[in-house]
């Protein structure tokens, strides 16, 4: 008993005799354009209706054939309808077509070239392209005489602003001053702060001198140290071994517990000691001008004589 899938094969193979007969009968001037016949010799058939009557000798709606190819459906319709234009594309028309033909029980390399062959025909031939030459002489192609003098305009233009920008922005606008001064001609301004300096030293004076401090008795512990609590010296000084106060120190001072046994001189002129007797001075400017303001000890015996 035959079902319906062995008279679809039976189909198919007729179909293929019949396009083997067809290309061997069929001049090779024919081209691609050449139908398929049916194996009934009904006459000339497309790829479109070989697909349609092998879904309809199965029983299958063109839905189920959309279902099982998971082609959408209007590309089915299309396909059965001969319409390659409603497909997104050369490729999709073919590749839509083989699995339509796997469905129905049909060879799909058949129908692929088939397909192929129908997509050949329909296509127009493309006009050759023609390559236009300019011509010497040829007056529709020559630039007219106006087209050159505003292109001569605008050159000029541009050449213009690059002109005026890079006056305004490279070229000085007035002569810059001599940043050097006359030799011998001193400013007014100079000569008068010179006179002010000059008055002022000789009103003022002069507290320069390197302050020096000098051991009178062995193992003399001293300290010394700027405003900001830098040490600048530590250590127990011999007998005669001296101690210069750097000058360009900042608030210095010392720390001991003999000042007694500490001579001081500013610029080789001897001071008075800080103190007459041990005790320990702390926190004491020792510049040249704080040690020149500070009264001169007095003596303990003294100050005892004095307090009764």
């Amino acid at each position: 008993m035959n079902n319906g899938s062995y008279a679809v094969a039976e189909d198919g193979e007729s179909n293929m005799v019949s396009v083997a007969r067809l290309r061997e009968a069929a001049p090779s001037s024919a081209g691609p354009a050449v139908l398929l016949s049916q194996g009934d010799g009904a006459g000339p058939a497309t790829v479109s209706s070989r697909l349609k009557a092998a879904r309809q000798a199965l029983g299958l709606t063109v839905g189920d054939v959309a279902v099982r190819t998971r082609v959408t459906l209007r590309h089915i319709e299309a396909l059965e309808a001969g319409d390659y234009g409603a497909m997104p594309g050369r490729p999709y028309a073919i590749g839509f077509a083989r699995a339509y033909a796997r469905v129905v029980g049909l060879k799909d390399a058949e129908i692929a070239e088939a397909v192929r062959a129908e997509l050949e025909g329909s296509l127009p031939r493309a006009e050759p392209s023609v390559l236009n030459q300019f011509e010497v002489g040829d007056p529709a192609k020559t630039p007219s005489r106006l087209v050159a003098w505003l292109a001569l305009l605008l050159v000029g233009a541009i050449l213009a602003m690059g002109g005026v920008f890079w006056r305004s922005y490279y070229a000085p606008a007035v002569s810059l001053p001599s940043l050097v001064r006359d030799v011998g001609r001193p400013s007014a301004e100079l000569t008068q702060r010179q006179t002010q300096v000059s008055r002022a030293a000789a009103v003022q004076p002069t507290l320069a001198g390197s302050v020096v401090f000098t051991a009178l008795e062995e193992g003399i512990w001293v300290k010394f140290y700027d405003a900001q609590g830098t040490q600048l010296m530590q250590k127990q000084l011999a007998k005669g071994e001296s101690y210069t106060v750097p000058e360009d120190a900042v608030g210095p001072k010392i720390w001991t517990g003999r000042p007694d046994a500490l001579s001081i001189t500013i610029g080789g002129n001897a001071i008075p000691r800080l103190a007459d007797g041990e005790k320990v001075l702390k926190d004491v400017p020792v510049d040249a001008a704080s040690l020149r303001a500070r009264p001169a000890p007095v003596n303990s015996a003294e100050g005892e004589a004095a307090a009764q």
